[in-house]
């Protein structure tokens, strides 16, 4: 997957780090503040939403009474702790990063969290020198699935879209890299596990682990 390849761009939660887990508890507890139950098809309605999208959702369809400022700032103070100390990396991919590296093979992060919490897990869990641009989704028009944020992650990183392979856990981010023109490979996470096949469906590889990814021998 990585013959002929000049970047690879990352999505964050869920690819490289196992984070998808805590968003729906700080959704109960959030809406649980405005006396709201939470909808049981919220977590799908919201995937691929840029952190201002997702808050411009939530004010719109709960009445949140609370600016759109407030709204995030509150969601980066409930998650900010568990990121810094509680949530861990997935499998492989520390390794997969040095890999990279050692290669030459520029490396991207495109992401629909906030700034505040991809930088702390990123540096809380030593991963900063290991990327080369690290954008928000907030940063471009529209969030996944459109394809604005990896085309701009590949612009920053000076690489064509058809020389980038993309590293995505969710379906609208794999469609968004798709859209964009790149390759992509399908990461296995818990939380998107009901639609693993669509997964499977939708990208050109799919792995468990990045232990998974063959290298081939330098000549």
């Amino acid at each position: 997957m990585l013959k002929d390849k000049k970047a690879v761009i990352f999505d964050l939660d869920g690819t490289v780090v196992d984070s998808m887990w805590m968003w729906e508890a700080i959704d109960i507890e959030y809406l649980g503040r405005f006396g709201i139950a939470l909808p049981p098809d919220l977590q799908k309605k919201i995937s691929g939403m840029s952190f201002s999208e997702t808050a411009v959702y939530f004010k719109r369809e709960f009445s949140i009474p609370d600016s759109l400022e407030k709204i995030k700032a509150d969601w980066n103070r409930m998650a900010m702790d568990k990121y810094r100390d509680e949530v861990t990396l997935k499998p492989g991919v520390f390794d997969f990063l040095i890999k990279l590296k050692e290669r030459g093979i520029k490396t991207g992060i495109a992401t629909s969290n906030s700034r505040e919490l991809a930088m702390a897990v990123l540096e809380s869990r030593g991963l900063l020198p290991y990327f080369d641009e690290i954008h928000m989704s907030c940063e471009v028009e529209h969030g996944k699935p459109a394809p604005d944020i990896y085309l701009f992650v590949a612009e920053c990183l000076k690489t064509a879209p058809e020389d980038c392979l993309v590293f995505e856990d969710i379906t609208e981010g794999i469609l968004a890299a798709k859209a964009a023109g790149m390759a992509v490979c399908g990461v296995e996470d818990t939380f998107s596990e009901n639609y693993r096949e669509e997964k499977k469906e939708l990208a050109d590889y799919y792995i468990e682990s990045y232990d998974e990814i063959v290298w081939q021998k330098e000549k």
